[in-house]
């Protein structure tokens, strides 16, 4: 059943038929790839391999919910939230472009800089990494209501919103960063390791089937 406006469904209804459709590529595409392996590199170059799985468990955990939105779409006829064709150089899936991919591909390995070494300090009386997992949580949450009030990016159902959106994405996104930091590197590996089997799977099975 369709709960959203008219503009909604026409909206996303574009957005669909654009999904891989290359018309709108530029060659910004090409300068993004470039910075974001810089930066990867970079950290490696640093041996920062703590920061790197923080990272790399964050874009793991996007891809996964960015599947699950495209499923849902595909099963309902209309994704929690969509981009717009016009925004981007490249639509990857209903939900996330290019450029909205690259942001979460360093969003872990970013913000994991603000952790502190010692990892049982506490915020507040509580654990650092939850408190600054949260807070950051909170910061998207509030950001990604300013992009909803764009014509990039839109929130499909009225019912979905900030708060939704707060506690069942980015708090997910932002944990599995900050926890998996500390984690024995074999630990690290198993979870984005898994999870990236996980997400290729899907994708070459789904994608082909014309589900996402």
């Amino acid at each position: 059943m369709w709960f959203g406006t008219p503009d909604n469904r026409a909206a996303v209804e574009v957005a669909n038929a654009a999904i891989r459709n290359t018309d709108n590529f530029h060659w910004s595409f090409i300068a993004i790839f470039t910075i974001i392996i810089y930066i990867y590199m970079t950290e490696i170059k640093h041996k920062n391999y703590r920061g790197i799985a923080a990272g790399l468990s964050l874009y793991m955990v996007h891809w996964f919910y960015e599947i699950l939105n495209a499923i849902i779409g595909s099963a309902t006829g209309y994704a929690l939230w969509t981009v717009s064709p016009e925004s981007t150089s490249i639509i990857l899936l209903i939900g996330v472009s290019w450029e909205l991919s690259m942001m979460f591909a360093v969003a872990g390995l970013v913000l994991s800089k603000l952790l502190p070494e010692d990892k049982d300090m506490k915020i507040l009386g509580m654990n650092n990494r939850v408190v600054l997992a949260v807070g950051n949580a909170a910061f998207f949450s509030l950001f990604e209501v300013f992009l909803a009030s764009t014509p990039a990016f839109l929130w499909v159902y009225p019912w979905w919103g900030t708060l939704p959106v707060f506690i069942t994405t980015y708090i997910p996104f932002f944990l599995a960063s900050f926890l998996i930091y500390d984690k024995p590197p074999k630990t690290q590996i198993r979870f984005i390791g898994g999870l990236a089997v996980v997400n290729i799977v899907l994708l070459v099975v789904l994608i082909p089937m014309g589900v996402i």
